[in-house]
């Protein structure tokens, strides 16, 4: 069987995308933090956080997480130490869903970030929406000229 290739350098990418996100190693394993706050760490399969299987333990509300462990026990698990605390472990080994992982961080980052960060960072992707929508509504305009030359002006 092939050896699957690391999930890190994908998940990296994605935490250290959020603003003022930072990794930390910590319990021999990378952390994901704002502010010095964890929001995500990556349990790796061969270590004892992995249990076997390659994972990301994210920051998440107690309710959704019993709902996404009850939903799909084969993608999401109450991760050891901080799983009574409502934080819920994604398995990244059999094709995750990456949009899914994101959103799912995302969800966590916002949970500890500060309350000015993630509110300037809402009014920001805000402003953005708004902006490439005004750009939808305009109509394109062709650049194109007329092939016939141009109309010459009269010297009076």
């Amino acid at each position: 069987m092939p050896k699957m290739p690391s999930p890190l350098p994908r998940l990296r990418k994605i935490c250290l995308a959020l603003p003022e996100a930072h990794e930390v190693e910590a319990w021999g394993a990378p952390t994901f933090r704002v502010k010095g706050k964890l929001f995500a760490m990556y349990a790796h399969a061969s270590n004892h956080h992995g249990g076997g299987r390659h994972s990301v333990w994210i920051k998440a509300a107690r309710e959704n997480q019993a709902l996404m462990i009850r939903a799909q026990p084969e993608r999401f698990f109450s991760p050891p130490y901080v799983g009574p605390s409502g934080w819920v472990g994604v398995y990244l080994d059999k094709s995750p869903d990456w949009d899914e992982v994101a959103e799912l961080l995302r969800d966590g980052w916002r949970m500890i970030a500060p309350k000015k960060l993630t509110a300037t960072t809402e009014r920001r992707a805000e402003v953005s929406e708004k902006r490439s929508a005004k750009s939808r509504k305009r109509p394109i305009r062709s650049k194109r000229r007329s092939s016939a030359p141009p109309a010459r002006r009269r010297k009076r």
